[in-house]
């Protein structure tokens, strides 16, 4: 029964897409079916094929590898406050572990390995691949390819960065498929970071993140051609990633400055963000209650955001508290929505509930973010700056939709 739900959600969000389409006669019904085949085929694959999924398993230990790693740097550097030994009894379980010391580091050691991956030449094989498979497979244009398999690993400035060159000469819809392969996944520099937070949430949630980024490009561009039709392809030829580093020390440089600076980005707007809610629910308090209970920005989410989490296959008696996850991932970020599922009680959410909504919030698409993106893209293609800012609060629109579907997929196949 709750897969025919997911089933009837996987329909429903993608008639949500067609709805807002620019322009509905233009839509592809042949494209967006490959699209939808691909994104279901490369799920099932994923999750059911017992030799990948063992492989995504071990990816917990990787995971684990790197945050004992980045644990040794910290502590040295910041002592117990970092996660070395307590010099005092402590007399509260947990009140030890401090997020800038402990946790956030990690952002830092994970930006330098991805560029340094890139510098040893290991990962630009591997994207080009995925470039390759969504050009064969979806039809879609090199440029295009190359940026939405880079969003695999990269965030979405970093990765139109490698088709810079080639960004004024995308069609509309060719531009919104960049947008939203940006807003419907995660960075590889966040990546650890989650996993570390969701470990004790959902079993082998390493391989479950991964395997969201992997999904979100077929997923992706199947958003973005029902809502921007693609009626066409710029021919750009073949697209060369191009420098990343002089060598492997000046690698580990460019990663460590540009991982410190998402850290410290991360602090502040958590600061920022946790304070606004804070004061919203202030003023919401104001108020009189409302069945039994005050009125909070997260009550209010989740009663907005209730009918899509049914709709991805949460129960209904779940689906205001997956709704509530789900309306502060989109209003505020995915990481703040990630550190209060890892904070749910116990009863809260099934586990399938648990797993569903680890994929639909597997997305940058928030208001911040889109701040993020138009900056950086009308810095890289200033002469399409009229498209990039009408494009972008549509962008937030199909990176939610976008992860959604994917949360409605994974509820299908579980």
């Amino acid at each position: 029964m709750l897969q025919m739900q997911s089933a009837l959600g996987v329909v429903v969000l993608m008639a949500l897409a067609w709805a807002v389409s620019e322009n509905r006669r233009a839509v592809s019904l042949k494209s967006a079916g490959a699209a939808l085949l691909v994104t279901f085929v490369v799920a099932l694959l994923l999750l059911k094929v017992p030799l990948l999924v063992t492989a995504f398993a071990a990816l917990t230990r990787a995971v684990d590898a790197v945050g004992d790693a980045t644990r040794a740097g910290t502590s040295l550097v910041f002592g117990y406050l970092g996660g070395g030994p307590l010099p005092f009894d402590l007399k509260a379980p947990g009140s030890a572990y401090i997020l800038a010391f402990q946790g956030l580091p990690v952002v830092l050691v994970t930006s330098v390995l991805t560029t340094l991956l890139f510098y040893w030449r290991i990962l630009p094989p591997i994207v080009r691949g995925f470039s390759f498979l969504l050009e064969r497979t979806l039809g879609v244009g090199g440029a295009v390819g190359l940026s939405t398999a880079a969003n695999v690993f990269l965030g979405m400035v970093e990765a139109p960065l490698f088709i810079r060159p080639y960004l004024s000469r995308l069609t509309r819809g060719e531009l919104f498929m960049v947008m939203t392969g940006g807003m419907a996944g995660i960075a590889g520099t966040v990546f650890v970071l989650y996993a570390t937070i969701l470990r004790d949430v959902v079993p082998g949630v390493a391989g479950h993140l991964l395997v969201a980024s992997v999904v979100s490009a077929p997923a992706a561009l199947l958003i973005s051609q029902l809502m921007v039709p693609v009626t066409d392809r710029t021919d750009v030829g073949a697209v060369d990633i191009g420098h990343i580093a002089d060598s492997s020390m000046d690698a580990v440089v460019r990663g460590t400055a540009a991982g410190l600076e998402l850290l410290l980005n991360i602090i502040a707007m958590l600061i920022v963000l946790v304070a606004l809610v804070h004061l919203a629910n202030a003023i919401l308090g104001l108020l009189p209650d409302v069945a039994g209970g005050a009125i909070t920005l997260q009550r209010l989410l989740g009663l907005v955001m209730a009918p899509v989490c049914w709709l991805m296959g949460v129960p209904w008696d779940q689906a205001v508290t997956a709704g509530s996850l789900m309306g502060i991932k989109t209003v505020l970020n995915e990481f703040i929505a990630y550190l209060e599922l890892a904070k749910l009680p116990a009863g809260a959410l099934d586990d399938r509930s648990r797993l569903i909504m680890i994929y639909a919030m597997c997305g940058f698409a928030n208001f911040g973010s889109l701040g993020i993106m138009i900056g950086g893209l009308n810095i890289m293609a200033p002469e399409r700056r009229p498209d990039i800012i009408s494009l972008g609060p549509k962008s937030i629109v199909s990176g939610t939709l976008s992860t959604c579907l994917m949360g409605a997929v994974v509820g299908v196949l579980t």
